[in-house]
């Protein structure tokens, strides 16, 4: 469904790393699969890391000490009995390597070591890799808020990782075993954070995730939360669009290919809501990611006053083609 190569540029604009320096390594490359994409990714962030130092941070630490260092935890060394060995329980703060963001590196290098498809040349490098980080703990899964501290470079190489082994790593009761990327739901997230970091990037619109408030006097506590994937405003106008990555964007009924229904409810129930003025300054869109589907959507239409759309974006063209498709969607607002 997706290009691997675009992969990569949506996880850049994903992660808001597109400025950092000599980032567009793997961006050029074609990528037999995903494996070999994200091994290629932390094989030349850690390259440049490594140049540069790892990260590092305070770290508090206990331990049985013959010489002093920081505090003595006096209750502990009184109950275990360390004076008799001529030795004290020290509390000190120790600058190490072993940080969440490391280990995080570190568990994803692990996990791609046991891919059969990752090829014997990046297996070699993640290797040297790995032994590189004996400083830092083996971790089965660790979870870390998204980076913002390091550099851009380091940024996006931990938010990459984290992104890896939330889509490969399925619980299984007895630890953790890969499983097949990318799944619907990686895809879709990742879809949603790309088009809402273009938008931001490349246009003067005001670009966020909104919460639509129901317009009505009082609003029950039932009531569903509505919440758009891109809201934009320009010049007065709205456009909402929800981003949309299935198998199959077209539903059968009766033997007839039709929209799904259910989107297309959201939708306009999204700008209907978000219309208080009711001048049809607010317009919808659904923005499918393209299947291999012979009828793919793309309509323009006026429901209630407010333009509705139904468009589909190629993932699997060159990024170019890509650029120019979101730029037709842009124009709706200028």
């Amino acid at each position: 469904m997706v290009k691997v190569g675009n992969i990569y540029i949506m996880l850049a604009y994903a992660f808001r790393s597109l400025n950092a320096g000599g980032i567009s390594y793997a961006g050029n490359e074609d990528f037999d699969n995903l494996h070999e994409l994200f091994a290629e990714i932390i094989i030349g962030g850690m390259r440049k890391q490594l140049k540069r130092g790892l990260p590092r941070q305070y770290s508090s630490q206990r331990e049985e000490l013959s010489n002093l260092r920081g505090k003595i935890d006096l209750q502990t060394s009184i109950r275990q009995q360390t004076m008799v060995r001529h030795r004290l329980v020290c509390e000190f703060d120790e600058f190490t390597e072993d940080t969440p963001g490391n280990r995080l590196i570190k568990c994803a290098i692990t996990h791609l070591l046991k891919q059969s498809d990752v090829s014997y040349e990046r297996k070699h490098f993640l290797k040297f890799l790995r032994a590189s980080l004996d400083n830092v703990a083996d971790v089965q899964s660790v979870k870390v808020p998204q980076q913002r501290t390091g550099g851009a470079e380091y940024a996006m190489l931990v938010n990459v990782c984290g992104f890896l082994l939330d889509g490969l790593l399925m619980n299984t009761g007895g630890g953790y075993r890969m499983r097949e990327w990318l799944t619907d739901d990686a895809l879709s997230s990742l879809y949603e954070r790309f088009l809402l970091a273009y938008f931001k990037r490349h246009y003067a619109f005001k670009a966020k995730k909104a919460q639509i408030d129901w317009d009505m006097p009082e609003v029950p506590a039932q009531m569903p939360k509505m919440e758009s994937d891109v809201y934009l405003t320009h010049n007065g106008r709205t456009l909402i669009i929800d981003a949309k990555c299935y198998s199959r964007t077209m539903s059968k009924h009766f033997g007839k290919k039709t929209y799904h229904s259910h989107n297309l409810y959201q939708i306009y129930t999204y700008v209907k809501n978000a219309d208080k003025a009711k001048d049809g300054s607010v317009s919808g869109m659904l923005l499918y990611a393209k299947t291999d589907e012979d009828i793919t959507p793309d309509n323009d239409s006026i429901i209630g006053g407010n333009g509705i759309s139904v468009k589909t974006l190629d993932l699997t063209q060159d990024f170019s083609g890509i650029r120019s498709q979101l730029a037709k969607v842009a124009a709706v607002l200028q």
